[in-house]
């Protein structure tokens, strides 16, 4: 015999608890069930932040707030005015769980640990009685006289309305397609870029606010963004790279991340800008060499390995400079062209493009179109966001709205 329920939560992360969480405390007398398929739960909040759970970002007004979202961004313009950051903010303060703002915009618990999010998550389940299920991969979903019926490998259970928040998992989606529903191919979204090139081979862990374009065979940017661009072992990365891997997801995979790339170490200024200043420095400073003092702010070794590359030795001066050697040195600053072969995993935070598709959902209720009584919330659907917060606000978010309309 299936055991009963009124809800099943398949998916044992962010938005699954947060679903439970909220639908228990506005309907208690239903029975709630998280079924997770691993041993444990939470475990993308337990690393996500480099531990510290980056929970949602400051941006308070919704048509901004989408703007981070290369998938989603026009569906989830309604969910956010009915639920957003400042919501998120006070639900975490009214459970005891503080959030600070840093620098960049980012907010975390003011523990800086992501325990206290799972701890908070955790005790709100055992609170409101929601059961959490361990060890429970669903292999088949049925639907039989208006009820669903999951069969997991041990189990089998029967639930009148089922939540999917499993994030990208291909067994998932495909027991979706089997209920009728299209799903979008999954394709990497937040990743670095693999770049061997002697110009940044020395230079790991160095980071510079700078602009990047992604250009076509014929030169023609496809893409651009700007900030903190990080150096790393492989190569480059940094927000300036992983928005240019959200935003370029689904063009960069069938080229098989091969492409060009143009950075500007300078982020705005411009050619022009850049001649008109080596320009001064040959009046003001004549004596001094060019290798041996940074210019523009640009950290020592960075400007060092630039001039390098464009061909200045050591000891010429800026009075000896020709202006040859200042165009070089300007295109080198402004539009250094740098190959790219591959990427590399954004730490372990793996986020894909690619779901159910959006036009299959209603969004004012996160319900299907396709089968009653059947919701999604999370990364289940084709929405992702740029790093810094806002893949878990589309979790809040989206878990916040099914749990009102179960």
């Amino acid at each position: 015999m299936p055991k009963n329920l009124d809800i099943i939560i398949i998916g044992g992360g962010a938005a699954g608890f947060f679903t439970a969480i909220n639908a228990a405390e506005k309907t208690p007398h239903l029975k709630i069930a998280i079924l997770e398929r691993g041993k444990e739960v939470l475990t993308k909040v337990k690393i996500s932040g480099g531990g510290r759970c980056n929970v949602t970002h400051a941006e308070f007004l919704p048509k901004e707030l989408t703007q981070n979202y290369p998938r989603g961004e026009k569906e989830l313009l309604g969910p956010f005015h009915t639920f957003m950051t400042g919501d998120t903010i006070e639900w975490f303060e009214k459970r005891g769980v503080e959030l600070k703002i840093e620098e960049d915009g980012r907010m975390f618990p003011v523990s800086n640990s992501s325990q206290t999010i799972i701890d908070c998550f955790l005790s709100e389940t055992k609170r409101l009685g929601v059961e959490v299920l361990l060890s429970q991969p669903v292999k088949e979903i049925q639907k039989n006289e208006g009820r669903y019926i999951l069969t997991t490998s041990t189990d089998t259970f029967s639930a009148e309305k089922i939540v999917v928040t499993t994030g990208s998992n291909p067994k998932i989606w495909k027991l979706l397609k089997d209920l009728g529903h299209s799903i979008v191919p999954a394709v990497p979204s937040l990743f670095t870029f693999n770049i061997k090139d002697s110009r940044i081979a020395d230079l790991p862990g160095l980071s510079t606010n700078a602009s990047v374009k992604v250009l076509d065979k014929n030169g023609k940017t496809v893409l651009e963004s700007d900030g903190p661009l990080l150096i790393t072992h492989w190569g480059m990365s940094g927000p300036a790279i992983l928005k240019l891997s959200a935003w370029g997801a689904r063009i960069l995979e069938p080229i098989k991340y091969n492409f060009t790339i143009e950075v500007n170490w300078l982020n705005t200024l411009t050619e022009e800008d850049v001649l008109d200043s080596l320009k001064n420095l040959k009046i003001l400073q004549g004596k001094q060499t060019i290798y041996k003092y940074a210019q523009f702010e640009l950290p020592k070794r960075l400007w060092q390995s630039i001039v390098k590359a464009a061909g200045i030795a050591e000891t010429l001066t800026w009075a000896e400079a020709t202006r040859e050697n200042f165009q070089n040195l300007t295109n080198q600053l402004t539009a250094a062209i740098f190959e790219v072969n591959g990427k590399s995993t954004f730490k372990e935070e793996f986020v894909t493009a690619g779901g159910v598709d959006l036009k299959e959902v209603n969004f004012k209720t996160f319900e299907s179109r396709i089968q009653e009584n059947l919701y999604f919330a999370g990364e289940v659907l084709n929405i992702d966001a740029i790093t810094g917060g806002f893949n878990f606000q589309n979790a809040w978010t989206g878990g916040y709205i099914v749990s009102q309309n179960l």
